[in-house]
């Protein structure tokens, strides 16, 4: 997108408090990216060209913290398998405000062969789940990001045809549940109900243009901050990436 020179122009659209950018690809001193009024934070993967998350922000954070700590890493045996240590991926960024705690994840894939399903499953979503609840024991969490799964039979346009496949299997499905079920808000769905509603599609047989599509980013916010959520949107008509932004505004 920034190579596009699209990026700007999605920054001048939405005019964002923070931008939070999952699968980066690169390091900051690679992304000639320059944008006034922002800080710029990165968590880059150690392998060149891959994976990778930052975060721009006009309000300085308290602190930002990069990757999930090293306890928790133990205690749930993240060690990675044998596409890689998620752990060196620059998958977890996390910025603290005076109001809230921000993380934005880039979540593995599990592969086209489900090769890394164990690992999304059994290590890496409890490992999370434990990261942003801990969090939330200081302060409310906002959680940012492309999470690789579409959680109900409305969040992708096939669903039927999908059944156990990347992205829709039940322990991924699961993993998400499990955020829910801890209390994380899906804050799209406080505005929009349905299907139709999607953030990433293939780019084969003009699936973007027939909306033949996943929803597999969100903003998820703790419970105690649904009420000072005002909206919640997807922006399929910015172009740029296979995947399009998601946005929230928050008031206090």
């Amino acid at each position: 997108m920034a190579r596009k020179g699209l990026f700007a122009l999605f920054v001048d659209e939405l005019t964002p408090d923070v931008i939070c950018l999952q699968e980066t690809k690169a390091h900051q001193s690679e992304s000639g990216l320059d944008l006034p009024g922002y800080d710029q934070h990165w968590n880059s993967a150690e392998k060149k060209g891959y994976s990778g998350t930052a975060l721009f922000t006009k309000p300085k954070p308290r602190r930002v913290v990069a990757g999930l700590p090293d306890d928790i890493i133990a205690g749930f045996g993240v060690h990675g398998d044998t596409f890689g240590d998620p752990n060196a991926e620059g998958r977890v960024l996390a910025a603290e405000y005076e109001q809230f705690m921000l993380v934005t994840v880039y979540t593995p894939n599990v592969k086209d062969d489900l090769g890394r399903l164990d690992l999304r499953h059994a290590q890496w979503d409890p490992a999370f789940l434990a990261y942003v609840t801990r969090l939330e024991r200081d302060k409310p969490v906002v959680v940012c990001g492309d999470l690789n799964v579409a959680h109900t039979t409305d969040d992708l346009a096939n669903a039927q045809t999908n059944v156990g496949k990347k992205g829709f299997t039940d322990e991924e499905r699961e993993g998400f549940e499990r955020l829910v079920d801890a209390g994380f808000v899906d804050t799209f769905r406080l505005f929009h109900e349905g299907n139709g509603f999607y953030t990433w599609w293939r780019h084969f047989a003009n699936a973007r243009a027939r909306n033949v599509g996943w929803r597999i980013d969100y903003f998820l916010v703790s419970a105690s901050l649904e009420q000072h959520v005002v909206a919640a949107d997807i922006h399929p008509t910015i172009m740029g990436s296979d995947h399009c932004p998601v946005s929230l505004a928050l008031d206090f």
